[in-house]
């Protein structure tokens, strides 16, 4: 048996990395920090990763932090406490800035950072009777990750307090409704679904889909001339790509554009 916290598979150009820590519904590990940031590097640096699933192992995404090791941390000093937060801080900050599509397959649920760690993600498939909640306020806490930055990105501010003040659960049918979920599966079907996704953009052109990332995290926040601006500076980065004329060439000429060899390439010079 591994004693890895993230086990690493592929499925043609898709990596696959699961957190595995069954017995506790997955809830996240001293060692998920670092294992998690260093397997999004390595699959954003190989050549033969498109995309980038992110899932948990069994029935469940991800519970959360482990109140135990929360409980002991009672006992460090602010800055230590601090410390020991900024690698969930570094890990949100690594799935974000990915240069790869990364999308999370949700199933049983996804509560606390477990919740931030789904959002995080690029795109979200989940089991329609999958559910999310901020939790922490019942354990006498506050929300960390970023859970209340992603989520402002599709409720209102009441709806976001009381999420955060009741810990109630939200539904995968209503996250999809406000915007959060991309596509809702049958029970026991979001990996596969969350597979077939990372498969069809998984094919595309690697340095436009990381520019294209970028300009979508920062638009709910830009303003219309900032991101005028962001969009003319990717573009005329994207037109002197050797993606684009793979790309313009392959349309012109009625044949399927060939994105995979180039990733295997390094960039020509723009």
């Amino acid at each position: 048996m591994s004693d890895k916290t993230v086990l690493i598979s592929q499925q043609g150009a898709v990596r696959i990395l699961t957190n595995s820590n069954p017995g506790a519904r997955n809830a996240i590990t001293p060692t998920l920090y670092a294992e998690l940031s260093a397997a999004l590097t390595d699959a954003e640096n190989d050549p033969e990763v498109g995309a980038i699933v992110f899932t948990g192992a069994g029935d469940f995404f991800c519970s959360g932090g482990d109140l135990n090791l929360l409980a002991k941390r009672r006992e460090l000093p602010a800055s230590e406490r601090r410390e020991k937060l900024e690698g969930l801080n570094n890990l949100i900050r690594a799935i974000r800035d990915c240069g790869k599509p990364v999308i999370a397959a949700v199933e049983g649920g996804a509560a606390g950072a477990g919740l931030s760690m789904a959002l995080a993600c690029d795109m979200l498939v989940s089991a329609r009777d999958a559910f999310y909640t901020v939790a922490y306020v019942k354990v006498g806490l506050t929300p960390d990750g970023g859970a209340t930055a992603f989520l402002s990105e599709f409720v209102s501010r009441q709806v976001l307090t009381e999420m955060c003040l009741t810990g109630d659960r939200m539904t995968a049918e209503r996250l999809h409704a406000l915007g959060a979920v991309n596509r809702l599966t049958d029970k026991g079907a979001a990996l596969a679904e969350a597979v077939a996704l990372a498969a069809k953009v998984a094919n595309g052109p690697q340095r436009a889909s990381a520019r294209i990332k970028t300009l979508c995290r920062q638009a709910h926040r830009a303003t219309l001339e900032e991101q005028l601006e962001a969009e003319a500076v990717y573009m005329v980065e994207s037109q002197a790509d050797a993606e684009a004329a793979e790309g313009i060439g392959a349309f012109l000429n009625k044949r399927t554009a060939d994105f995979s060899t180039l990733r295997r390439q390094k960039p020509n010079a723009s």
